[in-house]
């Protein structure tokens, strides 16, 4: 009973990463590499049968294929932009909150995989967890096609975000922007101390207090220490913005 409940789940797994790749226009060799790029850590901690891999560790090969495709493409369309202004654009190209908004586009989180308690919480709409989930459809699409496959997909929904990052000047994050106002106003350079961290060594959730001057401006909660200190980054760029911070 138990082998045959777990080839149900198999094959109604396959049949709905199927359908997903097809609404793509994404052929596949191996589905496997597929299934593999959906599945969050959590699902491998309460089923270690049905899942005994998770994506995380693909985020070694996922970062090097997407920053190579996106590089290359910059490097091409703008050979007169400095070293600096390309990584700017490159790092806004690729960053999580981007990523996140092309997922939503192509509605990637119906068909991540999650423990139960998860699916029925604010992890589905973690904008993080959905950046990573993206980068490793990228690593399932290159261990398929190679790079040119790969490349074709970054190009449709990735690169083409471009023209809307130049126009509304989205190349700097929120850490960059807090420190250059922070140094402008205020000759002061921010200081971010991580508060405290809970849950379990799986799932932690890490509270960062930004600091200005040993005056705490803001913090931030999340279950990424550097996604917590972007989001105290930004509420503290603002605060200070918004005339809501004084010195």
């Amino acid at each position: 009973m138990v082998v045959r409940k777990k080839a149900v789940e198999n094959e109604a797994l396959i049949e709905k990463i199927s359908k997903f790749l097809k609404n793509l226009d994404l052929e596949y060799k191996n589905i496997s590499n597929y299934i593999l790029a959906f599945i969050h850590r959590s699902l491998v901690n309460e089923k270690p049968d049905f899942a005994p891999n998770h994506n995380e560790r693909l985020e070694f090969l996922w970062d090097a294929v997407l920053e190579l495709v996106v590089t290359d493409n910059l490097y091409s369309d703008f050979p007169k932009k400095t070293e600096w202004e390309l990584t700017d654009i490159r790092s806004a190209l690729v960053r999580w909150r981007n990523l996140a908004i092309i997922w939503r586009q192509i509605k990637l989180s119906e068909n991540l995989l999650l423990w139960n308690w998860e699916e029925q919480s604010w992890w589905r709409n973690n904008d993080y967890l959905l950046a990573n989930t993206l980068e490793a459809l990228i690593w399932a699409i290159y261990l398929d096609y190679w790079i040119i496959w790969a490349k074709d997909f970054i190009d449709k929904h990735i690169y083409s975000t471009l023209d809307n990052i130049l126009e509304n000047n989205l190349t700097k994050d929120f850490k960059t922007n807090i420190q250059e106002l922070s140094q402008a106003e205020f000759d002061i350079t921010p200081h971010y101390e991580v508060l405290s961290e809970t849950w379990p060594d799986h799932n932690k959730t890490f509270v960062v207090w930004i600091y200005l001057n040993k005056k705490q401006v803001w913090k931030w909660e999340w279950t990424s220490k550097k996604k917590a200190q972007e989001d105290a980054a930004k509420n503290a760029f603002i605060t200070i913005k918004n005339d809501l911070w004084i010195k």
